[in-house]
C-alpha cells in the first residue's frame, strides 16, 4: 500500500476515535470497510473505556503491581467490551422501535442497521471477531484469577446486557446512569487494576469514584438532550422520572463532586496531590455547568457538530479533558509515589 494512501486510511481510522460522532456526509462514500465500522461502533466515545484502563494501570503502578499482559489485555478488553456494548444498543433499540428515523439516535451519528454504510455481513463479521477477542481475553484472566476474574465479568456482562437488552432494560426504569457509574467506575478501574495486579483494593474503588461520576455525566446529559423523546417513547430514563429541572440539578452535583471526591481523596492520602492537576479542567468544568443553567437553544449555533446533542457533548469534552488530567497526575504518582500531603 502507498504511503500516501496509509497514512489517509490511518487518519480516517483515528478520526473516528477523536472526532464526534458522525463525519462529515461528503465524505461517508469515501471512507473504508474499518473506517465505516469505527464509526458505526461510536468509537468516539471509547475513550471512556480507555481511559479506565488506563486509570487502573497507573493505579497497579502506583502501588508497584504493574503488569503488562495483564494491561494490555485489559485495555483491549474494555475497547472490545465497549463496541459489542455499543452495537447491542443499538441492535436492540432498533428491534424495540425506538431507533425510529426521527430519533435524536438517528440525527447524530449513523446507526448500523439503517444507515446503509455498513452491509449485515460485514457488520457480523465485525461482531464475530470482537466477540472472540473478548471471548479470548475473558478466558485467560478466569485461567489466571478464577473466581475473582469471573465475580467482575459476570457484573459487568449483566450490567451492560441489562442496560438496553433485557426485557426490561436498566435504561428503561430510570437505573441506566446509575449502571453507566458502577461500570465506568468500581467495575472497570477496580476489575482493571485487579486484574492487571492480582488483588483488590480499597482505595482504588474510591479512587474510581470521581471518574465513574463523570462517565455518568455523559449519559445523564444525552438522556437530558432527548428527554422529550424518550418521554413520548415510554422509555423512562432518569430525566424523564426527575423531570429536566432536577436532572439538571443532578448533572451540576456529578460534575461538582468529581472534583469535590479527588479533592477529599488526596487530602486523605488515597491519591498522589499530582493528580490536583485535574483543575485544570476546571474551566471547562464551569462551562459546562453553565451549559445546565439555560434551556437548550431551538437550533444549533453555526457550524456546531452532534446536534441535538448539546448538554452531552459539553460532558463528553469535559469528561474526556478530565479525564487525560487524571491520568497524567497518576502518571506522575507512579514515578513519584511517596508525595503526599
Amino acid at each position: 500500500m502507498p504511503t500516501s494512501i496509509l497514512r489517509l486510511t490511518m487518519a480516517r481510522w483515528l478520526g473516528a476515535f477523536t472526532g464526534f460522532y458522525r463525519p462529515n456526509p461528503d465524505k461517508i462514500s469515501s471512507l473504508d470497510i474499518v473506517s465505516r465500522f469505527l464509526y458505526a461502533a461510536r468509537s468516539v466515545i471509547l475513550v471512556i473505556s480507555a481511559q479506565a484502563a488506563l486509570i487502573s494501570g497507573l493505579l497497579a503502578a502506583t502501588s508497584r503491581h504493574f503488569r503488562w499482559d495483564g494491561f494490555i489485555l485489559v485495555l483491549v478488553g474494555y475497547l472490545t467490551a465497549h463496541m459489542i456494548s455499543n452495537l447491542s444498543n443499538d441492535y436492540f433499540g432498533y428491534r424495540r422501535g425506538d431507533d425510529t428515523p426521527d430519533s435524536p439516535r438517528m440525527r447524530y451519528t449513523l446507526h448500523p442497521l439503517t444507515s446503509g454504510i455498513i452491509d449485515p455481513a460485514a457488520l457480523g463479521i465485525g461482531l464475530a471477531i470482537l466477540a472472540m477477542i473478548g471471548i479470548a481475553i475473558s478466558a485467560f484472566f478466569i485461567i489466571e484469577y478464577g473466581w475473582l476474574a469471573a465475580g467482575f465479568l459476570i457484573a459487568g456482562v449483566t450490567l451492560l446486557f441489562a442496560y438496553d437488552a433485557a426485557p426490561i432494560p436498566l435504561k428503561n426504569i430510570g437505573l441506566g446512569e446509575v449502571a453507566v457509574f458502577l461500570v465506568w467506575g468500581p467495575l472497570m478501574v477496580g476489575g482493571g487494576y485487579a486484574m492487571i495486579a492480582g488483588h483488590l483494593s480499597l482505595t482504588v474503588f474510591f479512587a474510581s469514584v470521581p471518574y465513574g461520576l463523570g462517565v455518568m455525566s455523559i449519559l445523564v446529559g444525552k438522556h437530558i438532550d432527548q428527554i422529550d423523546f424518550d418521554r413520548s417513547r415510554k422509555i423512562h430514563t432518569l430525566p424523564v422520572l426527575l423531570g429536566i429541572r432536577a436532572a439538571c440539578r443532578l448533572e451540576i452535583a456529578a460534575i461538582v463532586g468529581m472534583y469535590a471526591v479527588m479533592t477529599v481523596l488526596v487530602a486523605s492520602g488515597v491519591l498522589s496531590p499530582f493528580c490536583l492537576i485535574v483543575l485544570v479542567a476546571a474551566p471547562r468544568a464551569v462551562r459546562a455547568v453553565a451549559r445546565f443553567t439555560h434551556p437548550r437553544p431551538a437550533s444549533p449555533p453555526e457550524g456546531y457538530i452532534g446536534w441535538p446533542l448539546w448538554y452531552h457533548r459539553a460532558c463528553l469534552l469535559h469528561n474526556r479533558f478530565f479525564g487525560w488530567l487524571y491520568i497524567l497526575g497518576l502518571a506522575a504518582g507512579a514515578v513519584w509515589p511517596n508525595i503526599r500531603f
